[in-house]
């Protein structure tokens, strides 16, 4: 990567007279958004409206998938335009859109009133650097709504530089995603690796030569010959006993399993919404039960790493015999996609936010090795989960890195601090 440090600078500079920009090349000025493009904004466009046939892309508020939702089969816009995202995690997120296309309605547009005299490419880069300074906090992260749009002020150099300048980030960046590209194909590599080493331990153990037999459920299939399986209530029972007075708020969390709230808060960085603590809405937990949440159906059941409680619309499970039972072990199994996949099946109906039953979990067998060698399950699993998360958190570093200095390179150019030649 190329350093700051050797690159030029431009001769001369002055006071942008705009605080968070501060000196600017003396042949640059400042733009407000307002007098470059004509601001308009997006329309609602709902989820029954995308179609699969549909030949014109969605631009919605997400930045996966170069921000597509979907596509239809007609279009709003055919044009070369500047669109944001205006509200929410995303807030201040601009994008280049070409051709033909649609914006839902928390995507603000910019179509430049003299595209003669402004490059598109240069002032995507731009506003992408000086929204970051005018979003606003909101409930649901920021906003930035047309009126704050317009009067953002950008750097304005002579379309030559302008020019020069996309050009010079088109290729740079170019190169910084592709790295970025490579490291997060490395991080789904580790995943896939991550899965198959849990399923492959969970469903046959750690002795490949041990005899095989077939288990008799469709999603189980074959299991070493000693294992048993069992209906799952006579492996777990539900806990209903009401929250008890010095109980701890808890967060059922595909990510963490059970935790208490608060600690949820400070690892993701956010407040949670609290509801009203009323003893009788609410259900005790203890460490090592199983929670049945409404992510369940996606993502399995939560192990709980505390004691507390939760929300009584949850299903709280506890081992039927605590020495058949090793929570570790079942923290896998109940996350196995085989297993999710087959507690789904038991919903005539599944969507997002749907709350599963004690009746859906009954509904789906379970397998159960002997207790010692659950725990050796788990040691094995976990020895090896913790060497590919460490690969993992380097990599993530290394991604950091790489768009901190995207960031810094964009930052750089397009206001001047570096001179592209």
């Amino acid at each position: 990567m190329t350093t700051f440090t050797v690159m030029p600078k431009y001769e001369a500079y002055k006071d942008s007279g705009v605080d968070w920009l501060g000196e600017i090349p003396e042949e640059w000025s400042t733009r407000k958004v307002k007098y470059l493009f004509r601001i308009g904004r997006g329309r609602v466009i709902s989820q029954q409206e995308l179609d699969d046939n549909g030949c014109y892309p969605v631009y919605s508020s997400q930045t996966q998938n170069d921000g597509i939702l979907g596509y239809i089969s007609t279009f709003d816009f055919d044009c070369e335009q500047i669109t944001w995202t205006t509200d929410g995690a995303n807030a201040g997120t601009v994008f280049l859109r070409k051709g033909k296309h649609n914006c839902t309605n928390v995507c603000g547009t910019l179509q430049p009133i003299n595209k003669q005299k402004i490059s598109l490419e240069f002032l995507k880069n731009a506003l992408s650097i000086a929204a970051q300074f005018y979003k606003r906090p909101d409930t649901n992260g920021a906003k930035i709504m047309n009126g704050e749009m317009a009067e953002i002020f950008v750097t304005f150099p002579p379309l030559e530089a302008q020019t020069a300048i996309a050009n010079f980030l088109d290729e740079k960046t170019a190169k910084i995603d592709e790295a970025i590209a490579i490291k997060e194909k490395q991080i789904e590599l580790l995943k896939e690796r991550k899965q198959i080493i849990i399923q492959q331990a969970v469903t046959q153990g750690l002795d490949p030569t041990v005899p095989m037999k077939d288990s008799g459920v469709e999603w189980i299939g074959k299991i070493p010959a000693h294992w048993e399986v069992r209906r799952s209530r006579f492996v777990f029972c539900q806990r209903k006993e009401r929250a008890r007075s010095n109980d701890v708020q808890l967060s059922a969390t595909q990510a963490y399993g059970v935790i208490p709230q608060e600690q949820y808060e400070e690892m993701v960085g956010r407040k949670v919404v609290k509801i009203s603590f009323h003893l009788d809405k609410r259900k005790h937990v203890e460490i090592n039960d199983f929670v049945i949440s409404m992510r369940s159906f996606q993502g399995g059941l939560e192990r709980a790493w505390a004691s507390g409680c939760i929300r009584s619309s949850y299903v709280v499970l506890r081992p039927v015999n605590s020495e058949e039972i090793d929570a570790g072990f079942f923290s896998y199994l109940l996350k196995l996609p085989s297993y999710i996949n087959a507690l789904q099946m038991t919903a005539s109906f599944i969507r997002d936010g749907q709350d599963l039953n004690f009746d859906n979990f009954s509904q789906v067998d379970l397998f159960i090795p002997p207790i010692d060698e659950q725990r050796a399950i788990f040691s094995a699993i976990q020895s090896k989960v913790d060497e590919i998360n460490k690969a993992t958190e380097i990599f993530i570093g290394q991604i950091t890195k790489y768009q901190e200095y995207k960031t810094t390179l964009i930052n750089s150019a397009v206001t001047g601090k570096i001179k592209v030649v």
